[in-house]
């Protein structure tokens, strides 16, 4: 018995402590999750959430590694508990400037990205600027392939404000039906996933123009794909260790998305899991391993 209790208390003191805070840049109050590593000289991993969710996304994923690795995830403008003024422009160049000026704030000069969804187009754009600072690359559905677009991901992007319909389309996906709709659609077992997630995005969704922060960014969201050929030669020039992880039933990024990739990371090391968009929520049990052992992998220098 007293062997059962060391190894309970053993298992206990490797649980993280996980920080709640808050910065301002430019004018946003910037809302972060970062892990307290019971070690010094770890990497550090800024994770990058999507749409429609915030960093509460990774908060399983924190508290399972968040003791070896230095986890920081914060909120863009226009997601979760974040606020930004009445007067944000609300563009993908816009939340990649607040998410770099967060960076910054925080000293971090080398580091190693998550992108996921939206993370992916404000990551590269921060990665382009900064190619110095980047010491990895964790890849889950964060789209730069045209390969990597669903038929319907590319009439979603297609839709323009002057266009009839338009905004009656995006706004169908703003609703509980529709985020519900992301996390379940090609899950195998629906059992897995806690409904409090889709309930938490949805809370933030209604929040008071949000929804139109959310129009502006879905309008906006064809000039990520402009820039894809700028994001696939910097993946070709600066070859960064990238390790990819993909739900392979994503309606928005199918699995052709990841495997894109291996045309300008050969290297790179690709696991693809029959799981939908949020592929964390289904699969944290294989990936989050993945992860450990990629940062592991990472060469000294950059921790």
């Amino acid at each position: 018995m007293h062997h059962l209790q060391e190894k309970a208390c053993e298992l206990m003191t490797r649980l993280p402590t996980i920080q709640h805070r808050r910065i301002e840049v430019d004018g946003v109050d910037v809302f972060y999750r970062v892990s307290v590593p019971s070690r010094a000289g770890v990497p550090t991993l800024l994770l990058l959430h999507g749409f429609p969710s915030s960093s509460h996304q990774f908060r399983r994923l924190i508290d399972t590694l968040g003791d070896r690795f230095r986890l920081i995830a914060p909120d863009y403008p226009g997601f979760g508990n974040t606020v930004a003024p009445a007067d944000f422009e609300y563009t993908f160049d816009r939340l990649a400037e607040i998410t770099e000026g967060f960076a910054d704030r925080l000293g971090l000069t080398e580091f190693a990205l998550y992108v996921f969804d939206f993370g992916a187009p404000i990551g590269f754009r921060m990665a382009v600027r900064h190619p110095e600072r980047i010491t990895g690359l964790v890849v889950q559905n964060g789209n730069a392939y045209e390969a990597g677009l669903s038929d319907g991901a590319r009439e979603f992007i297609a839709l323009r404000p002057d266009q009839d319909g338009a905004e009656q389309a995006i706004r169908q996906l703003l609703t509980l039906e529709g985020t519900r709709g992301q996390y379940e659609t090609g899950v195998a077992d629906p059992g897995l996933l806690a409904p409090d997630s889709w309930t938490l995005d949805q809370h933030y969704l209604e929040l008071p123009g949000r929804k139109q922060a959310q129009l502006a960014l879905a309008f906006d969201y064809h000039s990520n794909v402009a820039r894809y050929p700028e994001w696939q030669s910097w993946l070709r020039e600066f070859a960064p260790p990238t390790l990819i992880t993909w739900g392979a039933n994503d309606p928005f990024f199918p699995a052709p998305g990841a495997e894109a990739y291996l045309a300008d990371l050969p290297g790179a090391e690709l696991h693809l899991f029959d799981t939908g968009h949020f592929a964390l929520e289904t699969h944290l049990g294989e990936i989050a391993p993945l992860i450990a052992a990629f940062l592991d992998r990472l060469p000294v220098h950059a921790r």
